[in-house]
């Protein structure tokens, strides 16, 4: 009898936090928004609709962000704003450990007193500042998988006030960043609560100006002409790191990024000889690899790029090399490398995961980048010795795969390159309706 007590107090505070759409009994299957990448910055951008009256705010889509935070300084309006009050059970969920007790200022969003904070953080500069938790209305477009169909709103969407010098380095008009990581308010995590379907998100992050997608629920995840991604994943399990990777953390917070377990690197089969350790998360949380969408290019740790590029050279041993062109290491002329369904004919690389038949294959689109009419550089980068990350997967890496995270079960389907199934992630079908 105390046990369903406590189950009927559980399931009552999380209808509380996360009331759905409660004026409609549409309840979606999954969500969808449409992501953009920023051609000055390359950082990968979506939008919401937020506050009363609705207002579109766009935000820096980050893959392992704690959760969305906004600038409340500058312009932030809204009669559906609250403030998360200091021991709430928003607080809670949020994990805060600290109360705002004076705000200098009139009560505004951002400033109210007795009410709970985090640390906002921008991934891109790795900035931290500490901001007030709060709520507000979230409108976005509901899917079948296929097409967009009705707009739904959460009524009470948890998120962090930034500060406006924290959207400093974020791409022209954005207004804060929009966190996908593995918290309980992060947006998949409270999109999932809020309408009761699967704990899953996808990414499909585009290379043209076209717009990518992100999927909210479970498949299907459909692209033109007709074609079912989530039909051919492949998995491999999500890996915790128990050591926050945040500009701003407090002591004992896990990792809300995305980390897999790269066991080694092959390139046209053959592997790179490297130190196999540091593809290893150790106990302070260092090493490893992750995915990333605030990093443009692959990062690499010292020794491992050094060896990495020195294979990648031999095995492309008949194309001249030329002068690297900054920020890359190794360029070639492109006029002796061919043309291929996959991009340009260069050796492919290998992730290989959890077994040596699991891999994540990267081809020519994926690993070159075309940075004059005929010079082709190889897209990743020295991370120095030493670094958080080992290896850092980046967003040109992850261009026209869709990636499909399983937050209840941890693990990562991913698809490869679609362009080898004659579709990209500028495919899905925003025009028509469900």
């Amino acid at each position: 009898m105390a046990l369903f007590h406590n189950l009927l107090c559980i399931c009552s505070l999380l209808f509380f936090i996360f009331p759905s759409i409660a004026q409609t009994s549409f309840r979606p299957k999954a969500l969808v928004l449409p992501v953009s990448k920023d051609a000055s910055t390359l950082q990968y951008l979506t939008q919401l609709k937020q506050r009363t009256p609705l207002v579109p705010v766009k935000l820096t889509l980050d893959l392992g962000g704690q959760y969305m935070w906004v600038d409340c300084d500058q312009g932030y309006k809204s009669s559906s704003y609250k403030p998360a009050r200091c021991r709430s059970a928003q607080c809670s969920l949020a994990k805060s450990k600290s109360c705002i007790t004076e705000c200098f200022s009139s009560p505004r969003p951002g400033c109210n007193n007795d009410t709970c904070a985090l640390l906002p953080d921008n991934t891109v500069t790795h900035t931290g500042t500490s901001g007030e938790v709060g709520q507000d209305l979230v409108s976005i477009q509901s899917t079948d998988g296929s097409n967009p169909g009705r707009v739904v709103s959460v009524p009470k969407l948890i998120f962090t006030c930034g500060t406006t010098f924290l959207l400093g380095g974020l791409a022209s008009g954005v207004k804060g960043m929009a966190g996908l990581g593995r918290t309980k308010i992060s947006l998949p995590s409270q999109f999932s609560a809020a309408f009761s379907f699967h704990r899953k998100f996808a990414i499909c992050l585009t290379s043209s100006n076209a717009n990518g997608v992100v999927f909210f629920g479970d498949g299907p995840y459909v692209l033109l002409p007709n074609i079912d991604v989530s039909e051919s994943l492949i998995y491999t399990p999500l890996i915790l790191n128990p050591v926050s990777t945040a500009s701003a953390s407090l002591e004992g917070d896990p990792s809300s990024e995305y980390f897999i377990g790269v066991k080694s690197i092959k390139i046209n089969g053959k592997a790179v000889p490297l130190n196999t350790s540091l593809l290893s998360i150790d106990k302070e949380g260092f090493g490893g690899t992750k995915i990333s969408t605030v990093d443009p290019y692959t990062v690499m740790e010292t020794t491992i790029y050094n060896e990495f590029i020195n294979a990648f050279r031999k095995a492309l041993a008949g194309v001249p090399k030329v002068a690297p062109v900054a920020p890359f290491g190794l360029c070639f002329n492109s006029t002796n490398i061919g043309s291929t369904r996959v991009g340009p004919a260069v050796p492919q690389i290998d992730l290989v995961l959890q077994s040596s038949t699991v891999f994540w294959r990267i081809f020519g689109a994926n690993s070159m980048v075309q940075v004059k009419s005929d010079v082709l550089c190889l897209g990743f980068f020295d991370g120095g010795v030493n670094p958080r990350t080992s290896v850092v997967i980046g967003g040109h890496q992850l261009e026209n795969n869709l990636l499909q995270f399983d937050l209840a079960a941890s693990k990562l389907g991913f698809s490869s390159s679609l362009l080898f199934r004659q579709t990209t992630c500028a495919n899905f079908n925003f025009t028509s309706k469900a």
